[in-house]
């Protein structure tokens, strides 16, 4: 059984990964999130690690003292964060934290030698270039977490990589699918955070309703599976029991399909490459009755189409979408800006990155940063 440490062991991805730990009975040797120490104290006291970072340092305050009986570690801050991603004891980091701040416990992780399960997309999307090249120079590791890159890394086990045609990434469409921009003038986050299908936390909920989580994982998919834009395909799936599929040179087309339960992933990479019973229910197909496949509406959803620029330019850009994305997001949930104006900023921002290769983490910084500053002073400007 693998010794785990859990990034993100509060939020949406961090708790199913538990459940499932739990199910398997697997060892926890470091947990680690951002501030919520009630849900954090309790998954300590009952998995018992080795040391627990909590990212806000008045709460790791409250929690050295709330832990103060049970003889367990307690760390903060980034450089908790990162002690936590290279605990000695863990034979694998499932890195399940949200936003730019997953970028260097992953590649303190990977440079201490650890397999990694990767849930955080912004670590690949905006430092794919270095992450991937550390992977390949340490011979770690990198799992996917996402459904769909779960999926994709699954059927491409059938055959030579190099016998890739294209990746068909599947995407629900949201809440709002169907809709025109005149729609969806007035959406509310209320209404945004309303998914169809899957259960999770507030950014990815809205990223979902916006697609730029699909222009997120097509550049994450770039990376990991080494293959450019003109070979990542959305289709849009309703019904999200395809949760992602490959074609072949052949064009013989794999899926993979389950129910919409993001238990079996993260199983998966916390198993890998065995497979063994688990908390997932099976899938019925008699009772799902249909499956409908669309195109996506990029006029209407300008965030994925932004992606997609940003995957092409390369460099820098991606990390200033990124950014743009979370400080826009941010400013949506408070009620500041208009849902489209997300997509807007987003397309706003890329504009203004100038094409830069990104060679260094200072470099992915000081962009995502930059990106992120554009954002509130349009925004201030404009709204």
């Amino acid at each position: 059984m693998k010794k785990i440490a859990v990034l993100g062991s509060t939020g949406s991805i961090g708790t199913q990964t538990l459940e499932v730990v739990r199910s398997l009975g697997m060892s926890v040797c470091a947990l680690a999130a951002h501030s919520n120490i009630d849900l954090l104290e309790k998954q300590a006291r009952e998995f018992k690690p080795q040391l627990v970072a909590a990212f806000d340092l008045h709460a790791a305050k409250d929690l050295r003292i709330r832990l103060k009986d049970t003889g367990i570690k307690v760390v903060q801050g980034m450089e908790g964060l990162c002690e936590a991603a290279t605990i000695p004891q863990a034979d694998l980091i499932l890195n399940a934290v949200v936003g730019m701040v997953g970028l260097k416990p992953t590649l303190q992780a990977i440079a201490a030698n650890k397999d990694v399960a990767l849930a955080n997309k912004e670590t690949l999307v905006a430092g794919g270039q270095l992450v991937m090249d550390a992977v390949r120079q340490r011979r770690i590791q990198l799992i996917p977490v996402d459904s769909e890159h779960s999926a994709i890394f699954q059927c491409l086990q059938a055959a030579d990589p190099k016998e890739l045609n294209k990746i068909l990434l599947t995407a629900s469409g949201g809440p709002f699918f169907g809709k025109k921009a005149e729609e969806l003038k007035n959406v509310t986050p209320q209404m945004a955070l309303k998914h169809p299908n899957w259960k999770m936390g507030a950014k990815v909920t809205i990223d979902s309703a916006t697609m730029m989580n699909k222009g997120l994982e097509m550049m994450e998919a770039g990376w990991l599976f080494h293959v450019p834009a003109s070979m990542i395909e959305v289709v849009i799936h309703r019904e999200s029991i395809v949760h992602s599929m490959v074609e072949f040179q052949d064009h013989a087309i794999l899926a993979q399909m389950g129910v919409t339960d993001m238990r079996l992933p993260i199983q998966y990479a916390l198993t890998y490459p065995k497979r063994v019973e688990g908390p997932v229910e099976e899938l019925s197909l008699t009772d799902v009755g249909k499956l409908t496949f669309y195109p996506p509406d990029e006029k209407t959803f300008t965030c994925l189409h932004a992606c997609k620029v940003a995957m092409d330019r390369g460099g820098l850009a991606p990390a200033a979408a990124n950014g743009a994305n979370e400080a826009a997001v941010s400013l949506f949930l408070q009620g500041k800006i208009g849902f489209l104006q997300i997509g807007e900023l987003v397309t706003a921002a890329l504009e203004e990155q100038k094409d830069v290769p990104s060679s260094t983490l200072d470099e992915i910084l000081a962009a995502d940063q930059a990106a992120r500053q554009f954002v509130l002073e349009k925004a201030g400007q404009h709204f």
